[in-house]
């Protein structure tokens, strides 16, 4: 009987000690984070993920040397700080327009309403601005050209409109609007004007006419974007020194302006320093 009683009592204090084992805290280290992202199914989100940003460092990033040791050594979270300090500075990506209209449906509701009952050519411009921002493009085209019913020469009218029909590839349509802006105010939105007047003029396909403008654009703003297109009408008019010099000042522009703007200008540097390298060949 005591040694049936001894072995009942042993194997209920192992039972209890097991049960205490199992219901103790697992504590998960680094490491352990690291296996569970390198293999099992999260390795299917995580390596792509990691790949995409030592792809994107090693074309595209000034210190592409030094964030490439921070991304493979600091794993699992390198590729992740890399995202948050170079990609998303650099990328200028913003969420779809389409996820504005969850948040912005009762001011849309207000503009609207607003439109109904003063209808003066304002209330049409601040609802195209709004609908424009969600995403509604004809909505807000339509917004505005019922502005420019009341007021034709209301140059928010005139833009808003110009800007939505260059997005819906009307240039031609953009182009008369903007036309008219620069005939009132050459300095309208601090260039944004002309620079998309040489973007419909380029997707007119009338290359010298925007050739022209830019290099008077030029002398003013100096926008990023603007020079580069200005550099890629040079070379297509075979004026390749030119086209070099142009490439050459967006990148000491940018290399001399501040570390915020340098970043969420990378791409264009990127862009003109490939483009350089193919016309000195």
């Amino acid at each position: 009987m005591w040694l049936i009683f001894e072995q009942a009592t042993g194997t209920t204090e192992r039972f209890e000690y097991e049960a205490a084992q199992e219901s103790l805290p697992v504590e998960i280290t680094p490491l352990d984070y690291l296996w569970a992202l390198t293999t099992g199914w999260m390795s299917l989100l995580y390596l792509p993920f990691l790949i995409w940003m030592m792809y994107y460092c090693v074309r595209n990033d000034p210190g592409r040397f030094l964030w490439l040791w921070i991304i493979l050594l600091t794993q699992p979270f390198g590729p992740f700080i890399y995202f948050i300090a170079r990609w998303l500075p650099s990328s200028q990506v913003k969420l779809p327009a389409f996820t504005h209209r969850w948040t912005k449906g009762r001011e849309l509701r207000v503009l609207e309403t607003a439109t109904l009952q003063i209808g003066n050519a304002h209330q049409f411009v601040q609802y195209g601005e709004a609908l424009r921002k969600v995403g509604l493009k004809e909505k807000g085209l339509a917004a505005f050209l019922k502005a420019l019913e009341k007021e034709p020469d209301n140059l928010a009218a005139l833009w808003g409109a110009a800007s939505l029909e260059y997005q819906l590839d009307q240039y031609e349509l953009a182009k008369e609007k903007l036309e008219k802006i620069l005939e009132v105010d050459e300095s309208y939105k601090f260039g944004d004007v002309s620079h998309l007047y040489a973007k419909s003029l380029a997707g007119l396909h009338q290359n010298e006419q925007a050739l022209a403008h830019l290099e008077k654009h030029a002398k003013k703003w100096r926008q990023p974007e603007a020079m580069y297109l200005l550099a890629k009408l040079q070379i297509e008019n075979n004026q390749k020194e030119a086209a070099r010099q142009t490439l050459q000042s967006i990148i000491v522009d940018l290399d001399s302006s501040p570390k915020a703007i340098a970043r969420k200008h990378l791409f264009w540097r990127t862009r003109a320093k490939r483009l350089l390298r193919r016309t000195s060949v």
